[in-house]
């Protein structure tokens, strides 16, 4: 493949760090993250709690910023991409305003922008149809299920038209039945809209059922382990988790999330393996 072939890199890391600063001790979050995201891709972060999914997450959001490396969303730094609305962001709660109708909620990224009351009402009334809440407009939060908020929140993150959908773990406090049926919609409206995604979770089924990549992180300090490809078909149903090829990748990240969090590596093993060399 040309250079010229080559798919646009929406996200581009580079030895990627970010250490906190605490009272007790900086905390190494992540790690010499390199890592690059193409158009149209659907990219799941996967890994231990603790391990930087969300970090990673914020810093291409421009909600953190780096101390170490570089990184560049569609060309250009996070700050200039959080300015020019180039993502989409959906929370792990939906973060709906309870005294806002659904239609007002979705707009009110809009109303910030400061667009014209008729583009506005398209706009909502578009992306609401896009997941399945037309005729919730006039609905609150409060009169729907947490699955059909989160489908609201999603309509928000896309009511700006973004390039880019960041999405936090949208469905990891649903019931197993809910997310299901929300991984399936999801597909649905990334095949229509062909964003690029970036999912983080910690289901492995979710992971391999939602993404074109998964990534694979190790604990902290949070760095990339394994990148694993999926080669199942674009057009896929629930079905498909039976499948030997599913089940094949699911392995692979399982013995990747295993490897990465190899007890031998962590300091608590290190501290006893010393102790018990000299107990003295």
């Amino acid at each position: 493949m040309t250079t010229d072939d080559a798919p646009a890199s929406v996200i581009s890391a580079k030895g990627l760090s970010l250490t906190f600063e605490t009272r007790d001790s900086p905390v190494v979050a992540l790690s010499d993250i390199d890592l690059d995201i193409h158009r149209g891709e659907f990219v799941s972060l996967i890994g231990p709690s603790g391990c930087g999914k969300t970090t990673l997450l914020r810093v291409i959001a421009d909600l953190e910023r780096p101390t170490g490396g570089t990184i560049t969303v569609n060309g250009v730094t996070p700050e200039a991409a959080r300015q020019a609305r180039a993502y989409g962001y959906v929370f792990q709660a939906a973060a709906l305003y309870p005294w806002r109708n659904i239609a007002r909620n979705v707009a009110l990224p809009l109303e910030i922008m400061g667009l014209a009351r008729a583009e506005r009402d398209k706009r909502v009334a578009d992306n609401l149809a896009l997941v399945d809440l037309d005729g919730f407009e006039r609905k609150f939060p409060w009169q729907l299920s947490g699955g059909m908020q989160q489908r609201a929140s999603i309509a928000r993150a896309l009511a700006v038209e973004p390039d880019l959908l960041l999405m936090d773990e949208p469905f990891g406090a649903l019931d197993e039945i809910v997310r299901d049926h929300l991984n399936e919609q999801l597909l649905q409206l990334w095949a229509k809209t062909n964003k690029t995604v970036v999912f983080v979770t910690h289901s492995i089924p979710e992971a391999v059922f939602l993404s074109t990549r998964i990534v694979v992180m190790s604990p902290r300090p949070g760095r990339i382990h394994d990148v694993i490809v999926s080669d199942l078909p674009r057009d896929r149903t629930l079905d498909i988790r039976e499948t030997p090829e599913f089940l094949r990748i699911a392995h692979r990240v399982r013995e990747g999330l295993r490897a990465g969090h190899s007890y031998d590596d962590e300091p608590e093993a290190r501290g006893l393996r010393r102790l018990a060399a000299d107990p003295s």
